[in-house]
């Protein structure tokens, strides 16, 4: 038995060898050939902002000099955001913009784990084995055109990695809203009021639970700020944010 194991997993090296000279490994977000599967080249590794302490105990905003743990950001203090904590593990940034448009637009699904793992370890402190993972849900006209939700496959794989419990389909969106692109704060806290649900059948799931809502990019918080109201006025107990990015704005309530 044992060498029928060590056979197949030589077979595997074989085949991902194989695969390697068809279709090379490509940096996440240039796209010249590298080394491994799921990766950065070396120039976009040094040049990607990942984000470290100190950032605000809140919204996960860097702050510019040391600050004590827990320490909340002015904007934090003045306003609170609706949800409790977020965390990124990027800067959004060139790089990170094109590795996040290549992921959500262009196909580039193969990138989830990779992602995925920045994620866990900027996210440590929000995961715990009670938490429960919800992704911001997409229209279905948006689903059905673009063919799958970004924020539930990070929301899948992260599960993959943590063992925590994973509900792709527990929010909805309700509406069909414009895309928050282009869009002042103001107008994407409007864009996005009232455009999201729980599931018929799923708030029993919600009672006393602690959510880590997960997405791609956070940007003023609108859109995660009103999944997490959602959340809450279903019963949820505490509902923080994940994101494999974040805008570094000065609000993000």
């Amino acid at each position: 038995m044992a060498g029928w194991r060590g056979s197949r997993y030589d077979l595997r090296g074989l085949g991902r060898t194989a695969l390697d000279l068809v279709l090379p490994p490509r940096c996440l977000a240039c796209g010249v050939t590298i080394e491994r599967l799921g990766a950065l080249c070396a120039s976009c590794w040094q040049s990607t902002s990942f984000l470290e302490p100190p950032w605000c105990g809140c919204c996960g905003r860097p702050f510019e000099h040391e600050m004590p743990d827990g320490a909340i950001c002015g904007p934090c203090a003045q306003s609170p955001p609706r949800f409790d904590r977020a965390r990124a593990p990027l800067g959004y940034d060139d790089i990170s913009r094109a590795m996040v448009l290549g992921f959500k637009h262009g196909d580039q699904t193969h990138a989830t784990p990779a992602f995925a793992g920045w994620m866990v370890r900027a996210g440590a402190s929000l995961l715990n084995r009670e938490s429960l993972l919800v992704p911001v849900p997409l229209h279905r006209a948006r689903l059905f055109r673009r063919r799958y939700n970004q924020a539930a496959l990070l929301a899948l794989a992260l599960g993959r990695l943590t063992g925590l419990a994973v509900v792709p389909d527990l929010l909805i969106r309700r509406r069909r809203t414009p895309s928050q692109g282009m869009l002042s704060r103001e107008e994407r806290l409007r864009n996005v009021r009232r455009a999201f649900a729980v599931r018929n059948g799923c708030a029993e799931r919600l009672a006393g639970r602690h959510v880590v809502l997960v997405d791609d990019v956070l940007t003023t918080g609108a859109t995660a700020g009103e999944c997490a109201a959602t959340l809450k006025d279903a019963g949820a107990k505490a509902v923080d944010v994940l994101t494999l990015a974040r805008v570094n704005l000065p609000q993000a309530a």
